[in-house]
C-alpha cells in the first residue's frame, strides 16, 4: 500500500493522486472503482470526494506484487536511535520500488539493514518510507523504524512544521538575493514524469535565498514550505533558472560534469516523535557538487 499525506486540503479525490503520482486520472478512477484507494483506512469509491488537510491517502500499488529482496547497498547514518534513522542519501539512489526500479532501492537497503525493524504500517515496498528525494537528489532523508514514529512524523509532514532546507546550482543568476516563488503545481499535461506550473495545479511555496553569484550560474538555498513533488526544480525552471545539470528540466545549459540535478538536502528539523525535542540535521554536499562549486569560484577569480 502505498500512501501520500495531503498537506493542503480542497482538491477533488482523483485530481489528488494524480498531481501525488505518475498515474492517468482514468487509471486513478478505475483504482478508486475498484475499492482500491482508502482514506485514513475507509475505502473511498467517489473520484469527487474532497481530500481535507491531513488525510491519509492510500493505494495499492502494483510494485509490492515484486519479490522484495535485502540488498547490502552502503548507506550514510547521520543518527538513529529505536524510532527513526536519519540517512544522507546518495545521488542515483531510488528511494523505493516503482514501475522501471523493481530492486537496488534505499527500501532494499533498509531492508537488509534493519531486517523487521522497519515501520510497515504502509506495506513492505514502503517500509520505514516517510517521505521521499528524488533519484538523483542527494541528501538527508527520515526513517521510520516503528509505525508510531512514522506516524508521528507523517503528522509534521502534513503540518508543516518539518523544516526542509536544500541548496542547489542553478543555470543563469536569480535577478533578486531572496525572494518567495509561490506559483502552483500539478502534472504537466503533455509529459506524465515531470510537472509543472499550472493554474489549476495545488498551491506550492518555495523561499530562496543566493548564497554566491557566479558568470552564468547561481548557489542558493531554499526552503520548502509546501512539499509538492519535484518542487523546487519545477519553480527554479518556472523562473528560466533550472537547477544545473537537472534533465528533466532543462538544466543542461552546463553539463559541470555531474549527471544528475545538482540539488541537495543539507538541513532537516523535526520534533522527536518520542521525546518530543526538536531535532536538527545537516549534512554537507556531496563531493561532486563541491567539485563544482570549486571549479565555479574558480572561474570567478
Amino acid at each position: 500500500m502505498t500512501t501520500v499525506y495531503c498537506t493542503e486540503g480542497g482538491a477533488r479525490l482523483d485530481v489528488f493522486l494524480t498531481d501525488e503520482t505518475e498515474f492517468t486520472r482514468s487509471h486513478i478512477k478505475n483504482l478508486i472503482d475498484g475499492g482500491r484507494v482508502f482514506i485514513g483506512g475507509v475505502p473511498a469509491f467517489k473520484a469527487g470526494q474532497t481530500v481535507k488537510t491531513g488525510d491519509e491517502v492510500a493505494f495499492e500499488d502494483e510494485a509490492e506484487n515484486s519479490d522484495l529482496k535485502p540488498q547490502d547497498i552502503p548507506l550514510e547514518i547521520v543518527y538513529e536511535d529505536d524510532e527513526i534513522a536519519v540517512i544522507n542519501k546518495q545521488r542515483g539512489l531510488v528511494v523505493h520500488p516503482g514501475a522501471g526500479n523493481p530492486d537496488g532501492t534505499l527500501v532494499n537497503a533498509l531492508m537488509y539493514r534493519y531486517g523487521d525493524a522497519l515501520s510497515c504500517m504502509y506495506g513492505a515496498a514502503r517500509a520505514g518510507i516517510v517521505h521521499r528525494l528524488d533519484k538523483d537528489t542527494t541528501g538527508l532523508i527520515v526513517v521510520a523504524k516503528t509505525d508510531f514514529a512514522h506516524a508521528r512524523l507523517g503528522e509534521q509532514f502534513a503540518a508543516h512544521t518539518v523544516k526542509k532546507l536544500y541548496r542547489a546550482v542553478l543555470d543563469g543568476n536569480l535577478r533578486n538575493d531572496d525572494g518567495v516563488i509561490d506559483a502552483p503545481i500539478g502534472r504537466d499535461k503533455k509529459n506524465r514524469l515531470k510537472m509543472a506550473v499550472a493554474a489549476d495545479g495545488r498551491r506550492a511555496v518555495t523561499k530562496y535565498r543566493v548564497l554566491e553569484r557566479f558568470k552564468s550560474n547561481c548557489y542558493v538555498e531554499f526552503e520548502l514550505c509546501t512539499g509538492r513533488t519535484h518542487q523546487i526544480r519545477v519553480h527554479c525552471a518556472h523562473l528560466g533558472h533550472p537547477v544545473s545539470c537537472d534533465p528533466l528540466y532543462g538544466g543542461n545549459a552546463q553539463k559541470l560534469g555531474v549527471n544528475g540535478q545538482l540539488l541537495h538536502s543539507r538541513t532537516l528539523a523535526f520534533d522527536h516523535p518520542k521525546s518530543g525535542e526538536r531535532s536538527e540535521f545537516t549534512a554537507e554536499e556531496p563531493p561532486d557538487f563541491l567539485r563544482v562549486l570549486g571549479a565555479l569560484r574558480a572561474r570567478a577569480n
